[in-house]
């Protein structure tokens, strides 16, 4: 007449459940739940417009009505119809800096081949490899841990994407093993079922498709087993969007008499609007004047988008259009931190690895029959990551400066000092351009207009808008529907 459920700190893992008081349906996948008669397979509207705003459906919420999912860190306990929950952990971050570099460097070294070598364990395993500082740390740690690595990567023929050449600065730094495979559009005709079948709920990482094509490769070489870099940014501070925020925040710590007395009255002076540097001044204070986490919403596709003329009507009459601001809020404020840096690590530590990142990677190496293992988001290294002050996180506009600065000598410079990428899909180029995907786009978006979700009028524009403008702008949101119509029709919708 109970049952106690608890998710792991990271949400590498999942756990669906619905409670109600007869008895309470837990499982690692939604439609493993929705399975049961007591529960049922009834979409709910709020899911499916949480999964338009974020490309997937995060936690707690679900795209079946009556179900919930555990967020990292989180319990839930049910005993005769009663449902109570709570968090055993939370990271601890501290905002007061520190001096002792040299210390903490040692430790954070033994602490990555502590958490290579536990992920690891008894088996023989290979590991992604993108070019990237995690990847190419993971596989470093592991060739000097085991005396051999083998390594997986993906490169793209198109400007821009492909990043092979930091992948092979590291196998030559490391003497790597490195297996290459360069992704073609015809493979993303191929994966675009995999993926709709595969996972419980719709998920439109795009990243999934090579991160499908390394796993399966490893796969076909006898592995069993992977490790990856994922969670290196979400804890030590190496998304641009920290950087970015900081210079926002910056015009907080200005008085507000000034702020509110001064500038403000002057970008709105009538006449000066015209002037670029009144116009960039402008939208500066616009953005600084929304808080965070909001703040950095103003990026979402969704988000910027009139939501009258984007949705059916019935549709956006039945939810809540401003849920995904709260759920973004209640883990901003909920980190136990006053630095606004440590708040969104903790923010992406959710959003970013247990509700995208970590469920691409562990969802298709799942589909490709191999594990996977995150040495980067050891429970050591998680620890380790909040004890990092956020000034060495971020240090002015240079990001991960403790991580990187740690790994001077040991990781290539030019890895070191290139931005971030990791495994990119220039789907929107290959959407234009080759005629099955071309295809298969205009045949699924067709049957989403039947759907009543979305005006079919904004479906035509956002199609009109990718084939002539800026093909990989809005070929992130054409891939998102794609995505939703491929699922809805696998799971017979």
């Amino acid at each position: 007449r109970s049952v106690f459920l608890a998710l792991d700190r990271a949400g590498a893992e999942r756990l669906v459940f619905a409670p109600d008081p007869a008895g309470c349906v837990f499982a690692t996948q939604a439609d493993m739940v929705a399975a049961h008669p007591a529960v049922g397979r009834e979409l709910d509207p709020q899911g499916l417009f949480n999964f338009l705003y974020f490309y997937q459906v995060p936690a707690p919420g679900s795209i079946y009505k009556g179900m919930q999912k555990l967020l990292p860190g989180q319990w839930a306990y049910w005993k005769k119809g009663e449902l109570s929950q709570g968090f055993y952990w939370a990271l601890r971050y501290r905002d007061e800096p520190r001096n002792d570099f040299d210390a903490q460097s040692a430790r954070f070294h033994a602490l990555l081949r502590e958490g290579v070598s536990r992920a690891k364990g008894e088996d023989d395993v290979a590991a992604f490899l993108s070019g990237g500082t995690d990847s190419s740390t993971v596989c470093g740690v592991l060739k000097e841990i085991t005396g051999q690595a083998q390594t997986y990567s993906i490169g793209f023929d198109a400007e821009g994407f492909d990043e092979m050449e930091y992948a092979r600065l590291a196998a030559k730094r490391f003497g790597l093993s490195i297996h290459e495979y360069y992704l073609k559009p015809e493979d993303i005709v191929s994966a675009i079922p995999i993926i709709a079948g595969h996972y419980d709920e719709p998920f439109a990482n795009e990243s999934a498709v090579p991160a499908y094509f390394c796993a399966k490769l490893a796969a076909g070489d006898g592995f069993r087993a992977m490790l990856a870099g994922d969670g290196g940014d979400e804890i030590f501070g190496g998304n641009a969007r920290y950087a970015k925020q900081k210079v926002f925040e910056a015009y907080h710590v200005i008085p507000e008499l000034a702020r509110k007395g001064l500038i403000e009255p002057l970008t709105r002076l009538p006449g000066l609007s015209a002037l670029p540097p009144v116009r960039k001044a402008r939208s500066y204070v616009r953005q600084a004047n929304v808080p965070l986490p909001e703040r950095m919403e103003t990026y979402n596709y969704v988000y910027r988008q009139p939501l009258a003329e984007m949705f059916a009507p019935d549709f956006l009459a039945i939810v809540d259009t401003r849920q995904p601001a709260a759920l973004l809020k209640e883990v901003y404020d909920r980190a136990d931190t006053d630095s606004f840096i440590n708040r969104m690590l903790h923010l992406d530590i959710k959003f970013t690895l247990a509700d995208s990142d970590l469920r691409k990677v562990t969802g298709m190496t799942e589909a490709a029959g191999i594990d996977v293992r995150y040495p980067l988001l050891d429970d050591a290294m998680i620890d380790f990551s909040g004890e990092v002050p956020p000034n060495w996180k971020v240090k002015g506009q240079y990001l991960r400066w403790f991580f990187k600065t740690a790994l001077k000598g040991f990781l290539p410079d030019e890895i070191i000092n290139k931005s971030k990428h990791g495994f990119g899909l220039p789907f929107g180029l290959w959407a234009k351009d080759y005629a099955p995907l071309r295809e298969r786009i205009e045949d699924r978006l067709t049957g989403l207009k039947k759907r009543g979700l979305l005006q079919p009028a904004y479906i035509d524009h956002l199609r009109n808008e990718h084939m002539s403008g800026h093909a990989t702008y809005f070929g992130k949101m054409i891939w998102n529907l794609l995505i939703l119509e491929e699922w809805l029709e696998a799971k017979g919708f």
